[in-house]
Parts: structure tokens; C-alpha cells; sequence
């Protein structure tokens, strides 16, 4: 006779094909997820001291982003910023500047409205209720369930891409999971299994094996997952099909010309408007379509020194991709225009220049 639980008996054995619900499935995978988490989990600087702050800086730098890219980032931004007092009360620019490369900046005007909620409302503490941390910017549910359950323990499900493909495999689910109303499935699902206590790191754990075992490209490593015995999709060789997902659309193209403009050693950057795409960063001054050399003297309406090509580039958005050509142009006078005249030294240090302008910063 055996001392196995009855959850651990069916992670071993299913009796008979699909016998049991998804709901006994995700119970007979929860110990051998959390045994396999406690030897797998990656050692990342923000489980090292899981305090509600740092979980959340770093669940939202990680949003469309990947961890190794994050570390220097969040190490970074946590010397700078350590606290919500302290975000509350940076300006943009020097935020921006911190946040330069991660991309989708709205991320960190979010934060910043955030950081004032938590100030006014909350004395400066992120508050512990799931509820409460989904009314404030830029926090969905997801981010929400992560600071709840890792950093104050409280049993709510963090169902973001990572979990949604490990819960489709394992139950077998063929729904959209582009869905809102399928993830309040998963989440719903998730909710009434998970374990009352250490929901932060179960959590994890499902994230963790989506990461890199369950993974989002190429075949799942099954060999070397703790649920392949309970899993359907692996069990019936549908881990190509699964998980399904609405086609997106095609992006958009668009050409652009990028000018690094020299006048007496500084260059020109300018600040985009206030709402749009990249809202309020500063860019170098660039034109729609690909201008031809002989096209920039009369552009700006000043003779030119030298003109000398830069690389082409492309850079990816979520709807839109720049297709760009540069010069860069040494101007034997001032252009009229709305710039700022830099140096390089500024743009390095003070000036958060979008990463899709990352070729010709490198030229400056």
C-alpha cells in the first residue's frame, strides 16, 4: 500500500481517457508543478525580495518583453527609484530616460500615474486586495494577480500568454485565447484550484513552465514536464494546434527618412506631440516617404556642408512597421524649426530617444 494522495495517484495514472474534469486535471498537476518550480525557478533579482514595489515595476517592464533584456533595466530603475514616493515624484523626462529601450512607453506614464494614486490613496503602499490594484492605471488583471499573490500571498490566479497556453495544453481547450472571455475562463478555472496557500509561487511556477519548457515557439519540451502525464494536448499530439489564435492582422508599412542634422557640433531632436505613437518622447526630425539626397537642401532651406548616408533600418510596432533610410547632415546655418540642439553627450544622458531611432543615435 502506498502512501500517494489521490491527486498524486492520478498525476501518475489516468485511468480511463478523459475521465476527469479540468478541474481535477490542474489539482493533479499542482505537486509535481511546484516540486519541479522549487528546482527549475530562475534566479531573477525581483524573487530575491518580493516586496509589493518591486513586483510591480518589474511585472510591468516585463509586459511584451524578455527577462534577460529586463535584469539591467529593473536593477537600473531600482537604484534610481526605489520607492513609490520616489516614482510619484520623478519628472518624465528622466523617467523616459530610465525606461529608454523597453519600449511601449505608455507602460511608464502608467506607472507614474500609479505611483500618485498609491501616494494619495494608499499612504505610498500598493494595497493588498486584487480588486483594489485593478483600479489603478495601467494594473490589468493580470499584473494585479501577480502583486497580490506573490507579494501579500492572497489565492488569486496571474493568467497572462505564458499561462494560458500551459492550461489550454493541459486541458485540451481549443478556445481563442485572444479572448478576454476565454482568459476569465482560465482565471475562473485557475481560482477554484489553486492552493490557499503559496499561491505566489504556484503562479509562478505555471509562468516559469511556460517559459521554458511550455514554450511559446518551436515544440514543447515534454520530456522535461512536470504535467506531461496529465496533459492532453501532449497526450494526443496536438501541442502544434494548441493553443488556438485569432490570425493577426497584417502591420501596416510605412517609409520613413531619419536626419541626424549637425549644426556647430549639436544635433537637432525634437519632442513628439503629446498623444499618438511614441506620445511625448524625443525624436530625431524625419519626414513620411524616403527623400532623395538632392531633396534636404531645399527641406530645410539652408545650404549644407556634407551630407553622408546612414544604414536603413526597420523597426517593428504592434500595427505599424518604419521602414527608414537616414543622412546625416552637417548644415552650414541654423534651420528655422522647433528643435533642441544637443550634444551627444545629452542624448546618451538626458534625452530618451525611442529604440526604433537606436541606428542613428549610435551615429551621433
Amino acid at each position: 500500500m502506498n502512501n500517494y494522495s489521490f491527486y498524486d495517484q492520478l498525476q501518475m495514472l489516468e485511468p480511463k481517457k478523459d475521465e476527469f474534469s479540468k478541474g481535477e486535471r490542474l489539482r493533479a498537476m499542482e505537486k509535481p508543478l511546484l516540486s519541479w518550480y522549487k528546482g527549475h525557478a530562475r534566479i531573477l533579482p525581483w524573487r530575491e525580495n518580493p516586496e509589493p514595489y518591486r513586483v510591480w515595476i518589474s511585472e510591468i517592464m516585463l509586459q511584451q518583453t524578455r527577462v534577460e533584456a529586463v535584469k539591467p533595466y529593473f536593477e537600473r530603475f531600482m537604484e534610481a527609484l526605489p520607492d513609490t514616493a520616489a516614482l510619484a515624484a520623478v519628472s518624465e523626462d528622466r523617467l523616459f530616460k530610465l525606461w529608454e529601450g523597453l519600449g511601449y512607453y505608455n507602460r511608464a506614464r502608467n506607472l507614474k500615474k500609479a505611483a500618485g494614486v498609491v501616494m494619495e490613496q494608499y499612504g505610498g503602499v500598493l494595497p493588498a486586495s486584487w480588486e483594489e490594484l485593478k483600479k489603478l492605471p495601467g494594473i490589468g488583471s493580470y499584473t494585479a494577480g501577480a502583486i497580490a499573490s506573490i507579494a501579500y500571498g492572497i489565492p488569486v490566479p496571474a493568467v497572462d500568454g505564458n499561462v494560458l497556453r500551459v492550461i489550454s495544453r493541459v486541458t485540451g481547450s481549443r478556445e481563442d485565447i485572444l479572448k478576454q472571455s476565454v482568459k476569465k475562463q482560465m482565471e475562473d478555472l485557475l481560482l477554484g484550484v489553486m492552493p490557499r496557500e503559496g499561491a505566489g509561487n504556484y503562479n509562478q511556477a505555471l509562468i516559469e513552465i511556460g517559459a521554458i519548457v511550455c514554450v511559446p515557439n518551436g515544440e514543447p519540451l515534454c520530456r522535461e514536464c512536470p504535467m506531461a502525464s496529465v496533459c492532453i494536448a501532449r497526450r494526443d499530439g496536438l501541442t502544434k494546434e494548441i493553443p488556438v489564435k485569432t490570425p493577426k492582422k497584417a502591420r501596416r508599412i510605412e517609409k520613413k527618412t531619419i536626419l541626424v542634422l549637425d549644426w556647430k557640433g549639436r544635433t537637432a531632436i525634437r519632442k513628439r506631440e503629446d498623444s499618438g505613437l511614441l506620445a511625448s518622447l524625443y525624436e530625431f526630425p524625419n519626414e513620411d516617404g524616403w527623400l532623395e539626397e538632392e531633396a534636404l537642401a531645399e527641406t530645410y532651406r539652408v545650404p549644407l556642408t556634407a551630407v553622408r548616408c546612414l544604414p536603413e533600418a526597420k523597426h517593428i510596432f504592434s500595427h505599424v512597421e518604419w521602414h527608414m533610410r537616414g543622412f546625416a547632415v552637417e548644415l552650414q546655418e541654423k534651420p528655422a524649426g522647433d528643435y533642441l540642439w544637443v550634444t551627444p553627450e545629452e542624448i546618451r544622458e538626458t534625452y530618451s530617444l525611442p529604440g526604433a531611432f537606436k541606428v542613428y543615435t549610435m551615429s551621433t
